[in-house]
């Protein structure tokens, strides 16, 4: 793919970043949460801050924080995190055509990769834009990273969360990702699959297994739609 001049990646750029702001401000109160509910869990202040930053995916951090706050484990929490986070392997592999350069430099390009990233700057023919990826992610960073440490440092002000509704921000954060699965036929079947089978382990296993359950369902449904 020719790159893309520089009059062009700049206005492409612009352009991804005004399209990033609505993921943007939606990105800072979901963030927010995290830093509010990490600090309850026993996170720190620059723990909870230092883990939206460098992990940056909302997914991934809710699951690892909910498999602790329900008194599972480290290793079971970064599992959940990491199986949320597998999807980004065929986003990865999808994407790496359409970065220049060699292994490394496209590897620093992919950390700009997230979800909603990812599907803007796909141009519907196999290829991506970029200079757009770059752009809907910037601010979508600026407001993950400023909202968990608003969450961390404010959080004790609000006071009793679930007063606040604050405990529902899990189960509501994983249905909502179950639901817009549901809408995609090639997925319907996994995202169903996972989702019952981590109800029924509920009460029969330890904290962080139905998790861990419904993320292997998802991964098998994951490849054979890839077939």
């Amino acid at each position: 793919m020719a790159a893309a001049s520089g009059e062009g990646a700049r206005d492409a750029f612009r352009r991804g970043v005004r399209m990033g702001v609505p993921f943007a401000v939606v990105g800072f109160f979901l963030s927010a949460s995290f830093g509010v509910l990490a600090r309850q869990a026993g996170f720190s202040v620059a723990q909870a801050s230092v883990t939206a930053m460098i992990v940056f995916a909302g997914s991934a951090q809710f699951a690892a924080l909910s498999v602790l706050t329900a008194g599972g484990g480290i290793p079971a929490a970064l599992t959940a995190g990491s199986l949320m986070n597998a999807r980004f392997l065929a986003m990865g592999i999808a994407l790496a055509p359409s970065l220049p350069g060699g292994r490394m430099k496209r590897a620093l390009q992919g950390q700009t990769v997230v979800d909603s990233s990812w599907a803007l700057a796909n141009r519907g023919d196999g290829t991506f834009d970029r200079w757009l990826l770059f752009g809907t992610t910037l601010p979508q960073y600026v407001t993950w990273t400023l909202g968990s440490v608003v969450g961390a440092v404010f959080g004790d002000v609000l006071g009793d969360t679930h007063r606040l509704g604050l405990d529902a921000i899990y189960p509501v954060f994983f249905l909502s990702l179950l639901f817009s699965e549901l809408r995609d036929a090639g997925s319907r079947w996994a995202a169903l699959g996972g989702g019952l089978l981590a109800l029924a382990l509920v009460p029969i296993t330890p904290p962080g297994v139905p998790v861990l359950a419904a993320s292997v369902v998802a991964l098998v449904g994951l490849v054979r739609r890839s077939r």
